[in-house]
């Protein structure tokens, strides 16, 4: 099994642990340089040979130059004088699109393209940089980041909820826990979809080959992952793409994109799970131009998180906000849209 820590420990030598992995027992002989560019999201090779000629790469506790090659069990640690940027936390005047209010919480309908909080290679410009210049004493969740109560991805547009009080991160965190809360999603995604609605059921977990990615674990490799529930309804069909809104039964880390490739229907210009590719149509060129100038209008998965319930922490009033389909995705839909009544 291959472990991530990423934490602040300290050795003997002053040095802070920024990554850490223990290789699986399947791995064939592989250079260390190659190796960690693939559990390392947004690190380049160059990076990488760098840190291990200054010696910042380790394997069972040895420095190692940037050809070793590991081998099943080696436990790989990345250390380095810092502590990782991602708990450098500076407050950045970051305007925030916020929906909703009060003095225990508010609804902030985030940009695509905007991180939600600090981590390898974004250390600034995220949300969490822009809370903490527009609002003091936020609470800290269970690992340390003020306000947050739940995630969406980077590239993902949409609704979000922020505590403001003690009292609101623990009795929101415990509604998302609980699965009380309600999220719903609205998706393009590759290929028209044969049922009109349905329900993905499967364990998500790291890919055991590419950590950037998540996949469905089934059978006995289930353990592998985390229980997943996405329930599926067709909106609208596209031709060779559809529009669907998603309700999440759980939050799994990617869990629409990795459930979606699952049952056969990537999203579209979903990058990290290929959908970024043409994976359905023709082979004219005027269709591939077509769809080459919606990845231009919608440079970035096609999601979005469009409505939000929950329980007011304070007054116990069910809430539900809804946010429309962001610009840049809506222009995507209207040309698919256009294509699938001109091509029939």
């Amino acid at each position: 099994m291959t472990t991530d820590t990423t934490t602040t420990d300290q050795n003997d030598d002053e040095l802070f642990e920024h990554h850490s992995f223990v290789v699986d027992k399947g791995q064939t002989p592989l250079r260390i340089d190659k190796y960690l560019m693939n559990f390392i999201e947004n690190a380049t090779r160059n990076k990488i040979q760098a840190a291990a000629k200054d010696g910042s790469i380790y394997v069972n506790d040895i420095p190692v130059k940037q050809n070793y090659k590991v081998k099943p069990f080696d436990k790989i640690r990345v250390l380095f004088e810092h502590p990782p940027y991602e708990y450098l936390l500076t407050p950045e005047d970051i305007p925030l699109d916020i929906v909703y209010e009060d003095e225990e919480l508010l609804v902030i309908n985030k940009s695509a393209g905007m991180v939600v909080h600090p981590g390898h290679g974004n250390y600034s410009g995220t949300l969490i940089n822009a809370l903490i210049y527009h609002f003091e004493n936020l609470p800290n969740n269970s690992s340390e980041r003020p306000g947050l109560v739940h995630r969406i991805d980077k590239d993902t547009s949409g609704l979000l909820v922020v505590a403001k009080t003690e009292h609101a991160m623990t009795h929101l965190s415990k509604q998302f826990f609980n699965k009380t809360s309600e999220r719903e999603y609205v998706a393009i995604v590759w290929g028209n979809m044969t049922e009109d609605e349905g329900t993905v059921e499967g364990h998500i977990g790291r890919h055991p080959k590419n950590r950037l990615q998540n996949t469905v674990f089934e059978g006995d490799d289930e353990d592998k992952g985390k229980p997943a529930i996405t329930h599926y309804k067709v909106i609208e069909r596209l031709g060779y793409v559809t529009l669907v809104s998603c309700k999440l039964e759980t939050g799994r880390t990617h869990q629409i994109r990795v459930h979606m490739k699952h049952i056969g229907h990537t999203l579209f210009n979903d990058e990290r799970y290929g959908g970024e590719r043409i994976l359905k149509g023709t082979t004219f060129t005027k269709y591939k131009q077509f769809v080459e100038n919606c990845f231009k209008i919608l440079p970035r998965q096609a999601l979005h998180a469009k409505t939000l319930g929950f329980e007011h922490p304070k007054t116990g009033e069910f809430m539900s906000f809804d946010t429309p389909i962001p610009e840049d995705m809506q222009q995507c839909i209207e040309k698919w849209r256009h294509y699938a009544t001109h091509t029939k």
